[in-house]
């Protein structure tokens, strides 16, 4: 009797342990999007959810968790149970940006890099009306009419972006809340607002549409996705940048090997020409290969923080 109760004691335990990484993952894995569906980082999710499942062997299964500019999605992840079975797309917003807000949770330590997705080029977009049709002129609007420009304010990274644009070229605008970017495209397109700043995913279909006019790429270099669109530094306002990605977050604790695992599936998905050209067609860019890896997206996420920390702190901006 005692060697049975001994050996139900043991197979109890096994069973309750976590999963050995050798049989990972022996059941469907959640990726939480930390905002509702429909915009350009629930659309990324499913892109590489639907190829991850099939590298992996069991689904990725999106589960949206928005609120508070995406802090509780994130904070959702930083409460799971480390074993590789739940893992967030994070992104500017949401892993530096979020500092705005009071959190449960610490950016810098609580959670574990699996590998950066892509670099997001930040449009600045006017509406079709607007007496300007790039940043030269559009710079010489705004002095003659300052403080007249409608500046969509939907979150941390377009009011930091309309802080230095201020600053950098002698303006000034008038900031406009808005909840997210899809009202706030709405109001563009029917000339309530003046200027945008999101990401090529959400501004560029509406950009070749014709319905919106693209400003100017608010990155150090021209997008493969949009090559057309000139660069800050080539319009004439060097720095005038604010930076977007994507990448892929586990809890803190996650074992090495799961971690691993994942960034395998997460590199062949990228390597996917299917996955590649609708990147290409969402108007964003792949990440390095050395950027795609843990220890890349630590290093870059770590560099984001140093750069953007002492400014969205200087500039004393808090979240609704």
């Amino acid at each position: 009797m005692r060697k049975l109760l001994v050996a139900i004691a043991v197979a109890l335990i096994s069973a309750a342990a976590p999963a050995d990484a050798d049989n990972y993952p022996a059941h469907p894995i959640t990726l939480i999007v930390p905002f509702p569906p429909g915009g350009s980082t629930d659309v990324a999710a499913r892109i590489m959810a639907d190829r991850m499942g099939p590298n992996l062997g069991q689904p990725v299964i999106v589960e949206n968790i928005g609120g508070a500019g995406g802090s509780i999605g994130v904070g959702r992840l930083a409460r799971a149970t480390p074993d590789g079975y739940t893992i967030d797309i994070g992104q500017w917003d949401t892993h530096v940006g979020s500092i705005i807000y009071n959190l449960n949770y610490d950016l810098q330590t609580d959670f574990a890099p699996i590998g950066l997705i892509s670099n997001n080029p930040q449009l600045l977009v006017a509406r079709k009306t607007l007496p300007a049709d790039n940043l030269e002129t559009l710079v010489a609007w705004m002095k003659q009419n300052p403080g007249d420009a409608k500046f969509v304010n939907q979150n941390a990274a377009a009011q930091l972006s309309g802080l230095l644009l201020q600053q950098l070229t002698g303006t000034k605008v008038l900031f406009i809340p808005y909840r997210g970017a899809g009202p706030a495209m709405t109001d563009l397109i029917s000339g309530q607002v003046d200027l945008l700043v999101a990401q090529g995913a959400v501004t560029l279909p509406q950009v070749r549409a014709g319905a919106i006019k693209a400003i100017v790429n608010m990155s150090p270099r021209r997008s493969l996705a949009m090559p057309d669109i000139p660069t800050s530094d080539e319009a004439g306002v060097p720095g005038l940048y604010m930076s977007g990605w994507f990448g892929l977050f586990a809890p803190k604790g996650t074992p090495a090997d799961v971690i691993a695992k994942l960034n395998i599936a997460m590199v062949q998905a990228l390597a996917d020409p299917s996955v590649r050209a609708r990147f290409i067609d969402l108007g964003l860019d792949f990440a390095s290969r050395e950027q795609e890896t843990p220890e890349g997206l630590a290093a870059f996420h770590r560099a984001e923080i140093e750069k953007w920390w002492p400014i969205i702190k200087a500039a004393g901006i808090r979240g609704e």
